[in-house]
């Protein structure tokens, strides 16, 4: 195994109902419709930007195109509704562990939808940042990513693994060739094709790999 990517939220960190609850109160004012259809678009499209989710959400469910000005507003008020929440949520089980008896036998890279200043706070501020060779967010495309550090350490896509919880990750995987585990929480439906290898946490993932 030459490197393994991994999705941030839901597959390092437990922040993904934290995400979910963000996009609720970004739009409590609005009727309790909009909030349940903002959630579910949010739910349907996890891995993908705010920034690119917020625009959509008030195009498609308030009929708003927002000016550049009202955007970033409402991205920052998004980040300062998780960001600390998301430094103080819990590891999923087994990740830390696996993190650090995988050291220096494997290059490590995070590749979230969450924007990348923000993902490097977060990381460094949980103490995790020194366990991996690149964290990388949005606003790049997850796909546009992997290809390009498998270009520049000269990885083999199929010596690699991308560890992810959505559809997402699924597609940046089979885009970019590489072999993908989906992390598929406790009792929550998976909403990867059936033949997908799946987990509910990273505690076997040391067997996996060395499998």
């Amino acid at each position: 195994m030459q490197a393994i990517f991994f999705d941030f939220d839901g597959v390092i960190v437990e922040s993904t109902d934290i995400k979910v609850d963000a996009f609720s109160e970004l739009y409590k004012d609005q009727s309790p419709e909009v909030i349940a259809q903002v959630v579910a678009y949010h739910k349907s499209y996890e891995g993908i930007s705010r920034v690119v989710k917020i625009l959509c959400a008030h195009k498609q469910f308030l009929g708003i195109d927002l000016t550049e000005f009202d955007h970033d507003l409402l991205c920052q008020k998004y980040s300062q509704i998780v960001e600390q929440k998301v430094i103080e949520c819990e590891n999923v089980d087994g990740a830390l562990a696996f993190l650090i008896k995988s050291e220096g036998k494997m290059k490590r890279f995070v590749v979230s939808g969450t924007p990348e200043y923000e993902l490097r706070r977060i990381t460094n501020q949980r103490g995790i940042n020194m366990f991996f060779e690149g964290i990388y967010g949005s606003p790049r495309s997850k796909e546009d990513i992997v290809n390009e550090v498998l270009h520049d350490h000269g990885f083999s896509p199929n010596q690699c693994l991308f560890i992810g919880d959505s559809m997402t990750d699924h597609n940046a995987a089979k885009a970019c060739g590489m072999p993908f585990l989906g992390r598929v929480a406790p009792g929550q439906k998976s909403p990867f094709p059936k033949a997908t290898h799946i987990v509910p946490d990273l505690s076997t993932l040391g067997e996996i790999v060395a499998a």
